[in-house]
């Protein structure tokens, strides 16, 4: 990108002496590594405005001067800013929206309505409350298109760090860049002194720096616009330039205006980018932090909106951050403890450490429904959780499961009847590919689950969700290549290996997770499956729920039992009946249990004829002590079994 600065002398020289730079050569480095204690920092947050309403407005093809609103039911969700001219938030009824502004289109969300493959767009969607379920997958796609757009504007990894922090909102660690930029621009910042790291850097060469169309933050008290700007300065510059490429980019690519904020930290960016919209940025230099703090509240400052908020404002009797910062750090550990307090007097005076995170990558997925009225029998829950996975396998494909790029590793289902809510969770299959039918069944068992235990009906909400996500597995050999010999043999392992997806995937972009050492061999897990409980394939189940999955997440209980009584073996749950062992085993265990038989069957094949009673156990450590009463086989005086010789010690 061209420079925007205007470069004029270099400041004069004072006492026969150059004037240095408050910043080190060490903080210099500092910049290069994006390190959060640098006082270099360039963080930026971009914004986009209103952009739900954006969606729809490219979607539908209108003016950008036509006023429109995003409706969800009988409420709105977003109002794009001409409509926001008449005195529309979201907190009008649709009516009312249309009574002060005639010329509005009103467009429903998308949602899904049972009988659909996809969610659509439907003029009576808001007639159908009961019947059909809102979809926001349409902004979801848009936010990725445009998340993907920005990675590719920036340079790549490990200079680039962008961190998604919701469906509209991304930060861009600028430092790294920013440091390349400056050495290629000021080349006297390149001979750093090998003896001193902390020595100072010297002035930039420039005495004026040029904000173009920047929303630029007045200057703290102590400070004056006709002080040389220091290296923090041509530091915010440089980055005004990139993230203002990156908007126009993102207008000219994806037709959609945001607005920005650039400042040293996350918290100082978030305020700086909804400081001027739509479509601005705002700079927020380190000379203008604590001017631009004064005029807030601090509860609109981040993570300080909620109790914590409320019980500063209780405690100190303020909401104002110029009020804050007369309490000295003391009071505050001795009201809200040490770390808090500690962090609290730091937050006010615009001090914030967080790092902006590189993962991107979903955590897990959710589709949900609250009913009015509650519905009362299995046949209304069972359609519902046909459309909960519809919903969540759309997206899945999206997130790469068809090609198993990515797997979730657990399903959940949390039901609420009157004012209780219940939750139950399975393992979703490994081994096999993903699909609707996989998860449709998985969901029923675990409705089945709370059948059983009793209060299921009426239901006021349903929701189902999969979370764990883990890299695809790839590099998998069939249990067949192990069974041949020779010229086969060798040609098998030769031959490339086997995945489970449709196309490649490449361990590089997609690496494998190791399997966890205290994980038990799939053969013996066969074996206790079968033998080792003596209740079946049901009971055995139990123990592979994935209990870390439960433990982290708040909504879900300890009741993880999937037995089903025999009454609930027909409609609901699907079942097959194993004639090799008299029992019937769920048909999404059905390969396992199969696999089990055949496992079963070549061990027997190659055990070898012995005398005596055999034993049914796995293999492993056997126990040799004797019974009370009895002689040990192995004991002094036994006779040698058939085939064995005595051996004499002296």
């Amino acid at each position: 990108m061209s420079s925007s600065q205007t470069f004029l002398p270099s400041s004069p020289l004072v006492g026969g002496i150059r004037k240095k730079s408050k910043f080190t050569y060490r903080q210099l480095h500092l910049l290069s590594q994006a390190s959060v204690s640098c006082p270099l920092r360039c963080i930026a947050l971009i914004d986009y405005d209103a952009f739900y309403a954006q969606c729809e407005m490219v979607r539908l093809g209108v003016a950008e001067t036509q006023p429109l609103a995003v409706q969800q039911w009988q409420g709105l969700i977003a109002i794009n800013y001409p409509a926001r001219e008449f005195g529309l938030n979201r907190h009008v009824t649709v009516t009312e929206a249309k009574t002060k502004c005639p010329e509005i289109v009103v467009q429903h969300v998308a949602t899904w309505r049972e009988g659909d493959d996809n969610w659509a767009y439907r003029d009576d969607a808001a007639k159908h409350i009961q019947t059909d379920k809102v979809s926001l997958d349409p902004y979801r796609l848009e936010s990725r298109k445009s998340l993907a757009l920005v990675k590719e504007i920036l340079p790549p990894a490990p200079i680039q760090r962008v961190e998604k922090a919701s469906i509209d909102e991304v930060f861009l660690d600028l430092s790294a860049q920013i440091h390349q930029i400056l050495l290629e621009r000021y080349p006297e910042l390149r001979h750093a002194p090998y003896d001193d790291p902390t020595e100072r850097l010297p002035l930039p060469p420039s005495t004026a720096l040029d904000w173009q169309a920047d929303a630029l933050i007045d200057l703290d008290t102590a400070e004056t616009e006709h002080d040389d700007p220091d290296w923090d300065d041509v530091v915010m510059n440089i980055g005004s330039e990139i993230v203002r490429g990156v908007r126009t980019e993102i207008r000219e690519k994806l037709y959609y205006t945001c607005s920005a904020g650039i400042a040293r930290n996350k918290m100082m960016a978030k305020l700086g980018a909804g400081y001027r919209k739509p479509n601005q940025q705002t700079i927020v230099r380190n000379r203008a932090v604590q001017h631009f703090l004064s005029g807030f509240k601090f509860t609109k400052i981040r993570n300080l909106g909620g109790k914590l908020g409320d019980q500063i404002v209780e405690a100190f009797n303020t909401e104002e951050v110029t009020e804050l910062l007369k309490i000295p750090i003391e009071q505050m550990k001795s009201k809200f403890g040490d770390e808090t307090g500690t962090w609290l007097h730091s937050i006010i005076r615009g001090e914030d450490n967080s790092e902006v995170n590189s993962r991107t990558q979903i955590k897990s997925m959710l589709s949900a429904k609250s009913f009015r009225p509650s519905i009362n029998n299995t046949d209304q829950a069972n359609k519902w959780l046909t459309i909960f996975v519809a919903d969540i396998y759309a997206r899945l494909v999206e997130e790469g499961v068809v090609e198993n790029k990515r797997r979730p590793k657990t399903i959940t289902l949390h039901h609420r009847q009157g004012g209780q809510t219940k939750s139950k969770q399975l393992p979703i299959p490994m081994g096999k590919k993903i699909d609707q039918m996989i998860l449709l069944d998985l969901a029923k068992t675990l409705l089945g689950q709370v059948i059983v235990d009793g209060r299921a009906w009426p239901c006021a909400n349903l929701s189902l969700s999969v979370g764990g996500f883990e890299d695809g597995v790839s590099g998998n050999k069939g249990i067949d290549t192990f069974l041949l010999k020779g010229d086969e043999a060798k040609a098998a392992m030769d031959a490339p290996l086997r995945t489970n997806a449709t196309t490649p995937v490449q361990e590089e972009q997609y690496p494998t997770k190791r399997r966890r050492l205290n994980d038990p061999p799939s053969i013996t897990r066969f074996f206790q499956k079968g033998e080792s409980t003596g209740e079946g394939d049901d009971q055995s189940s139990d123990a592979m729920v994935d209990d870390t999955a439960q433990k982290n997440d708040p909504r879900a209980d300890e009741e993880a039992d999937i037995s089903i009584p025999p009454a609930l073996q027909q409609s609901d749950i699907a079942s097959y009946f194993c004639k090799a062992c008299q029992r019937s085993v769920h048909e999404t265990d059905r390969p396992e249990h199969e696999d089990w038989h055949f496992a079963k069957s070549l061990i027997e094949q190659d055990k070898k004829v012995v005398t005596g009673p055999t034993n049914s156990r796995p293999p492993g450590p056997q126990s040799t002590k004797p019974k009370r009463g009895e002689a040990s086989s192995r004991g002094k005086g036994s006779k040698p079994e058939k085939g064995q010789s005595r051996l004499t010690f002296k």
